[in-house]
């Protein structure tokens, strides 16, 4: 494919992202899937061009002064990828482009135009109706907070330290130039591509089919890090999902204790049996939602309870960035409300002076300090006890939870709250 059919192809996408209100992945997919002609560099280029344009949706809109995904597939071009004017221009032309520019989107390709005078909601990249939410968190940081999740992701990686090391893994990833992070401790980091490239394919790696590594961010590695010392403990991971927060417990367990794996949809730990054997996990119980007696007989017995929330993913708008703009306070709503559920059958089973862990990656007050003062609330048993991990100071709020952010901690946005239950 020429610029002009890769232009083309990345507004008919984003045309079906709006129309359908569905994912861009799976717009990307019915794309791909109906462009025979489309090569692995073609999928590349239009999916990274199709998700720049959803980070900044609206500030490219405020520069093209247009609201059209035309104007903002053609400001990515120029704004986010530096493309010259005379490339652009030449790619809208050909046969397959999207049409020979007009003298207005000449003009604002050629000049940059300024978000100084644009408000807070389009400098940032976010919904108007979440400003005040932002606003609550950040004050007058939440524009800089919102550009830092408009930028690229890296791949982050956990060592597995039940198989390997951090030496072995970064030798065995060298074709992907990895570097080590300075914190947490064993992470290492795959910078983002450049804009028209495909991201790294580590898992393609032969030290991830061993069991070495994992893919997983580094805020979530710090959400798990706040466990610290759980060797020999009984832990339940109450909303364990898909199991990377899981096999993060493990390790920090190193096979001793006893790690129990349970969500409320059963669908959800369908992979983790698979992923923990390939880890080499060897005390894990996955305890399944589809025997409703699944978890009786742990309640109070459990040292620890973590509890990686169902959330609205704010902090994850760097790798999803249609969720931003999908998101409504309805859904918001729906999330707190699962979320006050979660902790209420959550705690049952911390033991007296036993922690549960509360974890989401949302950046909302609503879905975070109002969610833990509620719980406390309601179970006066259970107090906050600010978090200790050693390294993760910058990040602790004056109440003592962790807050992480791409501006800030330069990974996933995370919040952390520690409780003890009293004994």
């Amino acid at each position: 494919m020429r610029d002009g059919g890769r232009l083309a192809a990345a507004i008919d996408v984003l045309a079906d992202v709006e129309a359908r209100h569905r994912p861009a992945h799976l717009a990307l997919k019915a794309w791909s899937d109906g462009a025979r002609y489309a090569g692995a560099k073609d999928r590349a280029f239009v999916s990274g061009l199709v998700l720049d344009v959803l980070r900044r949706r609206r500030s490219l809109a405020w520069q093209m002064g247009e609201e059209s995904d035309r104007a903002r597939v053609l400001g990515a071009a120029r704004h986010v990828w530096d493309w010259p004017i005379e490339r652009i221009e030449a790619a809208a032309a050909e046969t397959h482009g999207p049409g020979e520019l007009t003298a207005a989107e000449r003009e604002r390709l050629a000049m940059p135009i300024p978000l100084d005078d644009a408000p807070p909601p389009v400098r940032g990249d976010y919904p108007d109706w979440l400003d005040a939410p932002l606003a609550r968190v950040f004050g007058e940081a939440r524009v800089a907070e919102g550009r830092a999740l408009a930028a690229r992701a890296p791949v982050d990686l956990r060592v597995n330290t039940l198989k390997s090391d951090a030496a072995h893994v970064l030798k065995a990833l060298d074709p992907f130039h990895p570097e080590p992070l300075a914190f947490p401790p064993g992470a290492i980091r795959v910078r983002a591509p450049a804009a028209s490239e495909r991201a790294a394919s580590v898992e393609a790696a032969p030290a991830f089919e061993k069991g070495w590594f994992e893919v997983q961010d580094a805020g979530s590695q710090i959400a798990v890090a706040v466990a610290r010392e759980i060797g020999g403990r009984q832990v339940l991971d109450f909303c364990a999902g898909g199991g990377g927060k899981t096999l993060a417990l493990a390790a920090a367990m190193a096979n001793t204790g006893q790690l129990y794996a349970h969500d409320a949809d059963a669908r959800r730990l369908a992979e983790t049996v698979k992923r923990a054997q390939r880890a080499g996990v060897r005390n894990l119980q996955v305890r399944s939602p589809i025997d409703p007696k699944a978890l009786d007989g742990l309640e109070r017995r459990m040292d620890l309870v973590f509890v990686d929330a169902p959330c609205t993913g704010s902090g994850v708008w760097r790798r999803h960035p249609d969720a931003k703009w999908r998101l409504t306070p309805q859904q918001l709503e729906r999330r707190i409300a699962e979320q006050d559920q979660v902790l209420a059958g959550a705690a049952p089973f911390v033991k007296p002076g036993g922690r549960l862990i509360y974890v989401t990656c949302s950046l909302l007050a609503e879905e975070n300090e109002d969610r833990v003062a509620a719980f406390v609330a309601a179970n006066p048993d259970f107090a906050v006890e600010p978090v200790t991990l050693d390294g993760a100071e910058p990040w602790r709020t004056a109440a003592g939870y962790l807050r992480l952010t791409p501006l800030t901690a330069g990974a996933d946005g995370f919040f952390v709250a520690e409780l003890q239950r009293a004994g």
